[in-house]
């Protein structure tokens, strides 16, 4: 999972798009040292959740739907795991939404500068 995380992210970053070749099984096994078998099978997920493709005998692209794709299982993810953990434990440190919220419009505001 981590390694679709990696893709995922790198999705979500721009850094790969639509068309783009994703490195081989081998390039991304031997890059994080990791067995091969191991990428095979992140691969044949994404794969299946329509994040990339194989061209036989060529390698594996990211999907036309890729960043839609990834945004909704992110959301998703996000949504069911981390946001119970973290209004859980906004009631236990008493932060109020209101508080998130500034903390959020400053957030924004410090990144577009």
């Amino acid at each position: 999972m981590q390694i679709a995380d990696h893709i995922s992210e790198q999705i979500l970053a721009g850094q790969l798009q639509a068309g783009d070749k994703v490195p081989s099984v081998r390039e991304m096994a031997t890059s994080i040292a990791v067995n091969p078998n191991t990428v095979m099978r992140t691969y044949t997920y994404l794969q299946e959740q329509d994040i990339i493709f194989n061209k036989r005998g060529i390698g594996y692209f990211v999907a036309e739907q890729a960043l839609h794709k990834t945004k909704s299982m992110k959301k998703e993810a996000f949504i069911q795991q981390y946001l119970p953990v973290f209004f859980k434990n906004m009631d236990l440190l008493d932060i109020k939404f209101e508080d998130v919220q500034q903390m959020h419009e400053e957030y924004n505001k410090s990144k577009s500068n």
